[in-house]
């Protein structure tokens, strides 16, 4: 059961040493309890907010091989992400799901160009491949974009790839790590490590909510924490150079009408040279990203103008119907943890998404870099290191053939409204006796009084923010529909803790502050 009391209780009533303390409940952390519980290390991880809060819900909703770093000619990385995203749509359909995009080209040498890129995209994917590439007259690119610009259109090229609900796999992923002895905890923060002869053998942390100190002991410590991975090293090491590069990437949301398809639009060069995505996503659409280098990590990242309106204008280069700032439904912005290279005048863009593990003297491990698409292999890549370090071997890995907590073929990510519960969806439709528990509270989200309770009960779910930004992906489709609603889920989360009229006013101030990050 993945509820934060029981959890809390089977913490304490845990008497040993753990073998596997990870800190940081994102992609890469989620990912390395999965594997490490799934290999049988007794494993905790702590979170300081909720799972997936920072970059892991941020992200462009793909899963993808990386089109542009063929460009860059980092093979290795394509090669790797497109049979992580084999493996995703294999262990989790209920997530994660193929979808079409069409490269618009405006001069004959564009469609052959890019086209041979992506025939070697298809190459390299093999049997894991989502669809083969096709080359399409001008005709056949408006049937696939019919609110794409005609003018000098001369035809476009059809590739695919993935698409997933980002923090729905992030919950998913702590389901299954918890399913197999893993202990989870959000909103428990490290204050410090516990040291033996200058040698890590256990954390020191505290919980949020209510202040209690903990103090556990375990053989091998990761710091799985992202774009925050320094400020863990600097706990230990306080004189450690930067680890982390990182950048940010903006994502405007928008009505659907605004693409009038279910095919995605990708544009190879923008204006600052990088690509441009308008995906279509929950009933909306996501259109991004930005790259912008940044010297601060933030807890709730903005967007700057010049962001917004770089997206707006390279956007209205391709579309019929031209977005402006009033259409703007909901903003999100994620920090890309690039690890640090010995070049730092080199573009974020440039900088390749692999992922490296570092080690500090006093044996911290630190899991770099990387992206939601390759978090497998980065758990893989770590706990093979850490078990060697404490066995002098290693157990084998089989998380390429794990099925996901959820794991469902009935409910598909696309073809339903709730397939990302997956097995657990009839579940869920008799969390309670109230006849209405499965009417959406508000036209426009499929939030209901059950997919609540659910959350509470089932998924860790303890702020308001939580149930709407991240249980439900409300915040990210309209950030002021979000605010109108937050007042019946304050009431509904109240009843079923147990909080009182101080909490709910404290939940709704602080979401309202968040939420004004998602909305111009």
């Amino acid at each position: 059961m993945m509820n934060r009391e029981s959890q809390i209780k089977a913490l304490e009533s845990f008497d040993g040493e753990f073998d596997v303390i990870i800190i940081g409940g994102g992609a890469s952390g989620l990912g390395v309890a999965v594997d490490s519980s799934n290999r049988g290390y007794k494993t905790l991880l702590i979170e300081k907010f909720d799972f997936g809060k920072g970059t892991s819900s941020r992200s462009t909703k793909l899963v993808h091989g990386g089109v542009r770093y063929l460009q860059n000619g980092d093979i290795k990385l394509v090669l790797e992400a497109l049979r992580e995203r084999g493996y995703l749509i294999r262990n989790a359909p209920q997530l994660v799901k193929k979808q079409a995009f069409v490269i618009p080209v405006y001069r004959i040498w564009q469609k052959y160009f890019y086209g041979i890129g992506l025939f070697l995209y298809d190459f390299l994917a093999g049997k894991l491949g989502f669809g083969k590439t096709q080359l399409l007259g001008k005709r056949e690119t408006i049937s696939y974009l019919p609110n794409l610009k005609t003018d000098h259109l001369k035809g476009g090229i059809l590739y695919y790839d993935g698409q997933f609900d980002d923090a729905g796999l992030a919950i998913s992923l702590a389901k299954t790590a918890i399913h197999q002895g893993a202990f989870l905890l959000n909103y428990h923060e490290l204050t410090d490590f516990v040291k033996e002869n200058e040698k890590i053998v256990g954390i020191r942390f505290r919980d949020v909510l209510t202040g209690q100190e903990k103090l556990v002991r375990g053989k091998a410590v990761v710091n799985a924490t992202g774009v925050f991975s320094d400020q863990i090293i600097q706990i230990d090491q306080p004189d450690t150079q930067p680890s982390i590069r990182p950048s940010q990437g903006v994502h405007l949301v928008f009505d659907a009408s605004f693409l009038k398809s279910s095919t995605a639009l990708m544009v190879p060069k923008t204006t600052d040279g990088r690509v441009l995505f308008a995906v279509p996503w929950m009933n909306s659409l996501v259109v991004g990203t930005t790259d912008l280098p940044i010297e601060a990590t933030e807890e709730e990242p903005k967007a700057t103008n010049k962001e917004i309106d770089f997206i707006l204008e390279n956007a209205a280069n391709y579309l019929a119907k031209t977005p402006n700032k009033e259409d703007v439904k909901s903003i999100f912005v994620g920090l890309r943890p690039l690890a640090a290279s010995g070049n730092g005048k080199r573009k974020t863009k440039e900088v390749s998404r692999s992922h490296k593990i570092t080690q500090t003297e006093s044996g911290l491990f630190n899991l770099l870099g990387g992206k939601w698409t390759t978090y497998r292999q980065m758990a893989e890549d770590l706990v093979d290191q850490v078990g060697w370090s404490m066995e002098r071997k290693k157990r084998p890995c089989q998380t390429k053939n794990l099925k996901l907590w959820g794991y469902s073929t009935d409910h598909l990510f696309g073809e339903e409204a709730l397939s990302r519960y997956g097995s657990d969806l009839d579940k869920i439709k008799h969390a309670s006796d109230d006849a209405s528990g499965n009417t959406n509270l508000i036209e426009g989200f499929e939030l209901s009084k059950n997919q609540i309770l659910w959350s509470i009960r089932e998924e860790m779910a303890v702020t308001l923010e939580d149930v709407l930004a991240r249980r439900s992906r409300c915040l990210f489709i309209d950030a002021k529909k979000s605010v109108l609603i937050a007042e019946k889920v304050t009431k509904i989360m109240a009843e079923e803790m147990g909080k009182d009229e101080d909490w709910m006013a404290l939940q709704l101030s602080n979401f309202k502050s968040i939420a004004k990050n998602y909305q111009l």
